[in-house]
């Protein structure tokens, strides 16, 4: 089992130290990033872009610079109450307290499942056979979901995985959002996928589980992670940083892992 981490008067000599570990979690952004084809009716989400302003050139000397154009939902990005309509009145992002961007994680693995069908959903019976194991959800804390998704994520058509039917990427069954959003202590959910939500959640009762109850209930959502499998089962602190955007339903956000250096080499998966 990982050590606790040290308080924080110890944290900057742990990490000089290399006792603790930093384990980055977010995705490169680019233009070649892996962006959800929206259902009809829904407005898309437009790709990331850089526009070049200076490159020390007659445009500014001494100067590279670029305007950026994406939209919050983009790569590894950070879910606010207020993207889904049953949290409309709830926070957007600059409102989210930064004492709920840093929290304690714990990690479920279904990689081996989803190895087997891409349409995997994980269940409350899942999660409770996990808690049994590895004791309770933390409060206010992480849902770190592994699928094994993220190794399909440097192609658009593989990482969506979409036929006639639409998407087919594992996620979380109704009951189950339902559940976590209202029964357990989790502040929120992390994924490996482009969205929350399964890739044939548009189909489901209701639509759109994961946005619909854990959204609605004032819960974030964080997705597109990679290097999971580098994550202890428990005893890590994630850090989650996404823009201060007034107003806005999500956000571009690096994401990080702090965990005890010997639990990132003992892969306690």
């Amino acid at each position: 089992m990982p050590q606790l981490l040290p308080s924080a008067f110890g944290l900057a000599e742990a990490l000089r130290n290399r006792t603790i570990s930093v384990i980055d979690l977010t995705a490169p952004l680019s233009e070649s990033t892996p962006v959800l084809p929206l259902p009809a009716g829904m407005q898309p989400i437009p790709h990331f872009a850089l526009e070049e302003l200076a490159r020390y050139d007659e445009r500014g000397e001494t100067s590279y610079q670029n305007g950026i154009h994406t939209g919050e939902h983009v790569g590894t990005h950070f879910d606010a109450p207020c993207h889904w309509i049953t949290g409309r009145d709830l926070a957007d992002v600059a409102s989210v307290p930064v004492t709920e961007l840093i929290a304690s994680f714990v990690v479920i693995d279904k990689s081996q499942e989803v190895a087997d069908d891409p349409d995997f959903l994980l269940s409350i019976e899942h999660v409770r056979d996990w808690t049994e194991t590895h004791g309770p959800l933390p409060a206010g804390g992480w849902l770190l979901y592994r699928t094994g998704w993220d190794r399909r994520a440097a192609d658009q058509q593989q990482f969506i995985n979409a036929d006639d039917n639409g998407p087919h990427t594992p996620g979380i069954s109704v009951e189950c959002a339902e559940w976590l959003a209202a029964e357990t202590p989790i502040q929120g959910v992390g994924v490996e996928t482009v969205g929350i939500d399964a890739g044939q959640a548009f189909a489901f009762d209701p639509p759109f589980p994961c946005h619909h109850y854990l959204l609605g209930a004032g819960k974030y959502g964080v997705t597109q992670l990679r290097n999971l499998e580098s994550l202890p089962v428990t005893g890590g602190v994630l850090v989650v940083a996404p823009l201060k955007i007034v107003g806005g339903s999500g956000s571009p956000a690096r994401v990080m892992a702090i965990v005890d250096a010997s639990a990132e080499t003992e892969g306690e998966m």
